[in-house]
């Protein structure tokens, strides 16, 4: 449950981040997947993260406090649409090292829009979480924009792809922005990966 969601800083540098002392857990995605609705959804907040109908909006590394006990993270997304290479390619940069340099990072949702046959860029991103040894999960977004049936379908067919990457499919969520489903689970699930970096840390 999140009864408290305050904005703390957006940065380009890893390096400034808050200090890594308490679980943080980051949301990524291609451009226009409906990353800053999903956030806003879970927050309670309509406009925390700031939404846009131009891909490419964040460019940023955005921190949220959340029940002053952990770090929501708004990345940038992957795959922007007109953005010269340099620009691209800083960003890049910028997401590798916040991914794989965060100690306290506790897991990363990778968001995936559900009305889409698998797409290349996200099975690449994921391959390369796996390498790198980032804890990812999936979020399916968008599942009230078309039948259940269909979403289920996309579904299915991403993770069966995900399975030739990874020996199993990760952990998945169905969200949809618009009506809170699966709402509840995700954030459950966020609290789980939560106490488990506050247990750590004590040991």
């Amino acid at each position: 449950m999140i009864k408290k969601a305050e904005f703390v800083v957006s940065n380009s540098d890893p390096g400034k981040c808050p200090k890594p002392d308490r679980a943080e857990v980051a949301f990524i995605g291609r451009s226009n997947v409906g990353k800053s609705s999903l956030i806003n959804m879970l927050t309670g907040k309509k406009d925390l993260a700031k939404t846009s109908q131009k891909p490419g909006k964040t460019q940023l590394i955005n921190h949220f406090l959340i029940n002053d006990q952990w770090y929501l993270v708004d990345l940038p997304g992957y795959g922007f649409a007109k953005v010269n290479v340099k620009v691209k390619q800083g960003w890049e940069n910028m997401i590798k090292t916040y991914l794989t340099k965060r100690d306290n990072l506790t897991g990363v949702f990778v968001l995936i829009d559900s009305r889409l046959e698998p797409q290349k860029i996200d099975l690449e991103f994921l391959l390369w979480c796996g390498v790198n040894g980032v804890p990812a999960a999936l979020i399916f977004t968008k599942a009230d924009k078309q039948s259940k049936t269909k979403t289920h379908q996309n579904v299915q067919k991403f993770l069966k792809k995900t399975e030739e990457i990874f020996e199993e499919a990760p952990d998945y969520f169905v969200t949809s922005s618009e009506t809170a489903f699966g709402k509840d689970e995700l954030l459950e699930f966020i609290d789980e990966l939560v106490k488990e970096y506050e247990t750590g840390a004590q040991d």
